[in-house]
């Protein structure tokens, strides 16, 4: 639940930053010389908000599904986000009709996968140099041999007069 606002937060504020970087580099090109600063912040204003919105949409139908498919499979791995991110496609794309919307659950199902998959990747590889390690112990054969220890009654008053 908290989760769903939080995820509807992040991906607006993602859609913003980005949709406003992209939006100034489109209004920068596309305005005639002398007023790209102008064009640059009209675009930003009027084209940022929007695809923040789209991605909060976005993420607020994926997190949504996401903790319903928790919540019905009693368990999170990364099926629950293949799924979620197919059905959140397919649902974003039901006005465009059935073909529509299975292209776009294709679409999302594998675009997730991709990503899990590359993540499950990452983790496998970086949590081999965390690995315990046993420490290597000396080989006792290649080990020199030991002193005997000497008693203290058994020196000489010559080798205590050097100290």
């Amino acid at each position: 639940p908290y989760r769903i606002i939080d995820d509807c937060g992040g991906a607006f504020s993602m859609g913003c930053i980005g949709g406003g970087l992209f939006s100034l580099v489109k209004g920068y090109r596309n305005s005639p010389p002398g007023k790209r600063l102008f064009g640059s912040m009209t675009a930003l204003k009027t084209r940022a908000p929007v695809l923040g919105g789209n991605f909060a949409v976005w993420g607020g139908l994926f997190s949504t599904f996401d903790c319903c498919l928790i919540k019905l499979r009693n368990k999170e791995d990364p099926w629950n986000s293949i799924g979620s991110g197919a059905l959140t496609g397919a649902v974003l794309a039901a006005r465009g009709g059935l073909s529509s919307s299975l292209r776009s659950a294709a679409v999302g199902g594998i675009l997730l996968a991709l990503i899990e998959g590359v993540g499950i990747a990452i983790t496998r590889m970086t949590a081999e140099q965390f690995k315990p390690v046993m420490p290597q112990l000396p080989d006792p054969v290649q080990m020199p041999p030991p002193q005997p220890i000497s008693s203290p009654s058994s020196t000489s008053n010559e080798e205590i007069s050097q100290f």
